[in-house]
């Protein structure tokens, strides 16, 4: 393991990281990932690796300019962040939002990997009701 890839070190890594996810820059999300980089939403049945991993994010931002992330909660350990947080977006005019994890091993001071799990299948307002139709 490197001093890149200490816990301290991590944790600033990764609130840069999120930061270019609320601002939507593909460019600076590839540049934090190891060249064999994996992205998993396990929730959402998506996998991509390496070069393909831009063009799928940059259709998920088009398809949601207004995504956004707060953190609820971090936690870096050499080589390893898990990340707790919730996703906030617009969807048929409606303000909806939903939570979740991610997963991150870094090798060199890179991410390896970003395995998501996340309640996106069930959505909810911002005042706690289901955003599904006939949920509540």
């Amino acid at each position: 393991m490197t001093e890149r890839d200490s816990a301290e070190a991590l944790r600033e890594t990764i609130e840069h990281y999120n930061d270019a996810w609320n601002r939507h820059d593909v460019d600076t999300i590839v540049s934090m990932h190891a060249p064999d980089f994996v992205f998993h939403n396990w929730t959402a049945g998506e996998r991509v690796e390496g070069d393909a991993v831009r063009e799928h994010l940059a259709r998920i931002f088009a398809n949601t300019p207004g995504l956004r992330f707060t953190g609820r909660r971090l936690y870096a350990r050499d080589g390893l962040v898990v990340s707790e947080w919730t996703a906030h977006a617009e969807r048929d005019g409606r303000a909806i939002e939903w939570d979740g994890v991610d997963v991150f091993p870094f090798e060199n001071g890179l991410i390896k990997r970003k395995d998501v799990y996340s309640s996106s299948h069930a959505p909810r307002t911002g005042d706690g009701a289901s955003a599904v139709s006939g949920r509540r």
